[in-house]
């Protein structure tokens, strides 16, 4: 390493940016007076103190360096006069913009920045990796196409008797032929990806042999996480693994959408870990308590909240996202606690800065932008209010359709127009912003966190014993029903109404106004024994079990996703209205009454019919949540022809009739019909 000379900077990059003569290496403080570089091989460690490029940067072109060179960061500061800052030169800290990532983490006292043993042993560490060229992205498919597939890619192929053993759980998998023609044959558009950013498991999970198996809590924001790859142990391989998998979803008409956290890292609160943003510039990278500012704020759960208002922050975010699009390829993003993006000094803003530097960035402007509008601060919950460009998941959705087909376990617990209002994509919480239109509103009724969509339908309580916490993690109250029996059944009657509501269940999230997100596995009927919150369940809990997989459900759900492809009134882009050029919508109750303000509000009849009319075409929908056929009243067409049956949920596969002016609606069903002309 003799050989190596550290030289003024030639870029304002920040990370390793390299040149054919050496590589240049930038980062940032408010309050450190000295960075080092420290550069690894197999003679040890050699340090460079970076020069003061100015604005808080500390930067350096070491001549001689080649991708491959092992480095971290060492950081001093003479004056603590901020009670919230943790310089510690004994910890050597990872490059936040580290592109390849060495090393195998593990929690150990060192890492505290109280503690004054040096660390380097154990710290993960950056590699410089080679440049990259970008690649090229297919256009986005048009909003009101999209249908949302949430997946986890381990949990999606790990099982799968199809993949080769070699590569099932990883992102080659995903890339396989037998998922390509899955995805396919299901009709989905869009792969949103559980994270898969270089992740670190918490302390109390290690501790306990267990993993975070989702993969929230992220070190390496510019790094694809090695556990998802065929490869792990090569930080190079891995970056091409996925990129070979981004590009063949692409070849094959699929968009690419990454669960991403930027809202906190694994270092915790201000008693953690010092592994790389602490040690750099706690206060500045982290929100401290205003009136306490040796604690963290905590709007996450997780011990810190990243401090996004701050500009560099901002930057970071920005770089790390236009990264993944422009180097790695994806199409788009799903912001996990997505609030703390836009939380300023004065709390939730949407024009907060980041989002307004986002909504003017070239490339992030035209990507595919999800909020999970909530978080656990002081007015967290956001569902409707991020800005233009983002679309929304609606938790309103979920509880409130559950709720209608689950009916008998709470009574009266919804109402004609709470399910109206999630047909027709939650108008009244996305219409009032000006510029968002009906795909803003993601609908769902199961993802990730949560009963699956068998679960939901067989368990009354959660059953999270083990994960560890003694049955305290996980959502207590979720909206589920078992209909008589805890967990999985023999009886024929039970299983034959858990069926029928799962369809029901599934043709309302296909055929309502909005952006519908299926959550993976639920086609085929998986089940996670109860578990509500199985994050860190990386076994038979969560992968898919393809041996039981459901195969008509698989192909009723195929069938669901085609109606809605093939009828443009079942996603209107627009919000409808009053105006000459809008579809009409009729609601109307099952012996054909005008509904009226007290109808809408009964919370005991509720079974109803909507048609929705544009002239040349309509479309029916009748729903009956309750436990015994009703006979409908049908509108009479308002152009020539009848009405032809397409769909009827209580059944998995239909052959189309027509019908006049009734129809029976069996229980726990909805029908979906269309106007085609009199042969």
């Amino acid at each position: 390493m003799n050989e190596l000379q550290l030289e003024s900077s030639r870029t304002s990059a920040f990370g390793a940016q390299v040149f054919d003569d050496g590589v240049n290496f930038a980062i940032w403080s408010d309050h450190a007076d000295k960075i080092e570089l420290c550069v690894f091989d197999e003679r040890g460690e050699t340090r460079y103190p970076l020069h003061n490029a100015g604005d808080d940067v500390f930067a350096g072109f070491l001549r001689g360096a080649r991708p491959g060179l092992v480095y971290g960061y060492r950081a001093y500061a003479n004056n603590l006069h901020d009670s919230g800052q943790c310089f510690n030169p004994s910890k050597l800290l990872l490059d936040p913009y580290a592109r390849e990532i060495v090393g195998n983490h593990t929690w150990d006292a060192r890492h505290s920045a109280r503690n004054f043993d040096d660390n380097a042993a154990i710290a993960l560490k950056a590699r410089v990796a080679e440049p990259l060229p970008s690649v090229p992205r297919p256009p986005l498919r048009r909003d009101d196409e999209v249908v949302l597939y949430e997946m986890h890619v381990k949990g999606f192929s790990k099982l799968n008797p199809q993949i080769p053993e070699t590569i099932r759980g990883t992102y080659s998998a995903l890339a396989h032929e037998a998922s390509i023609a899955y995805l396919k044959r299901l009709g989905v558009t869009t792969v949103s990806l559980l994270p898969v950013q270089y992740h670190l498991d918490e302390p109390f999970l290690a501790a306990a042999g267990k993993s975070n198996y989702w993969g929230y809590n992220t070190i390496g924001f510019f790094a694809p996480d090695p556990a998802l790859s065929a490869t792990p142990d090569d930080p190079t391989a891995t970056v091409h693994e996925f990129r070979v998998m981004v590009d063949t979803l692409h070849a094959n008409g699929f968009e690419v959408v990454i669960d991403v956290v930027y809202n906190h890292t694994p270092e915790g609160d201000e008693q953690g870990a010092c592994l790389s943003f602490r040690g750099l510039d706690q206060p500045s990278w982290y929100r401290m308590q205003p009136h306490a500012r040796a604690h963290c704020e905590n709007f996450t759960g997780c011990g810190n909240t990243l401090n996004v208002h701050h500009p560099r922050v901002t930057q970071f975010v920005l770089d790390s996202l236009r990264y993944w699009v422009e180097t790695m390829g994806v199409d788009g993003f799903r912001f996990d606690l997505a609030p703390v993006l836009g939380r300023t000094p004065h709390g939730f803003d949407r024009n907060a800065p980041f989002f307004v530097a986002l909504a003017q960035d070239p490339v992030l402007s035209k990507a595919r932008m999800i909020a999970e509008p909530w978080d656990i601060g002081p007015h967290g919950y956001q569902v409707g209010h991020f800005p233009a460009g983002f679309w929304d998941w609606n938790d309103k959705f979920r509880d409130g359709v559950r709720r209608f087909w689950l009916g008998e376990r709470f009574g009266s617990g919804t109402t004609r127009g709470e399910l109206a209002q999630r047909l027709t994509a939650s108008s009244h919480l996305f219409r009032h912003h000006r510029h968002r239109l009906p795909a803003a509103s993601v609908n769902y009724v199961s993802v990730h966190d949560g009963f699956t969509l068998s679960d939901m339908v067989s368990y009354n309580e959660k059953h999270n014993l083990a994960n560890g916490e003694d049955n305290r993690d996980g959502r207590d109250q979720e909206p589920s029903c078992n209909f008589g029996v805890e967990g999985a059944s023999d009886d024929s009657q039970i299983n034959e109404t858990r069926a029928s509501v799962k369809r029901a269940m599934l043709a309302t999230l296909a055929f309502a106004q909005g952006t519908p997100m299926l959550r993976a596995g639920d086609e085929i009927g998986v089940t996670q024994n109860g578990n509500n919150n199985p994050y860190c369940q990386d076994n038979a809990i969560t992968w898919h079990d393809w041996g039981r997989a459901d195969d008509s459900l698989f192909n009723y759900v195929a069938t669901l996703f085609a109606l809605r492809r093939d009828e443009p009134l079942l996603r209107w882009p627009r919000w409808f209205g009053h105006h000459s050029h809008t579809p009409k919508l009729r609601w109307l109750s099952a012996s054909g009454d005008e509904l009226n303000e007290s109808s809408w509000h009964d919370r005991h009849d509720l079974a109803f019919s909507l048609t929705i009319d544009a002239g040349d075409r309509a479309v029916l929908l009748c729903m009956n949540p309750g436990s015994v056929s009703l006979s409908f009243v049908v509108p009479r067409p308002s152009m020539p022809g009848e009405w032809i049956k397409l769909l009827d949920s209580s059944l998995s596969a239909l052959t189309p009739s027509r019908f006049h002016s009734h129809i029976d609606v069996p229980a726990r069903s909805l029908l979906l019909a269309r106007i085609e002309s009199n042969p």
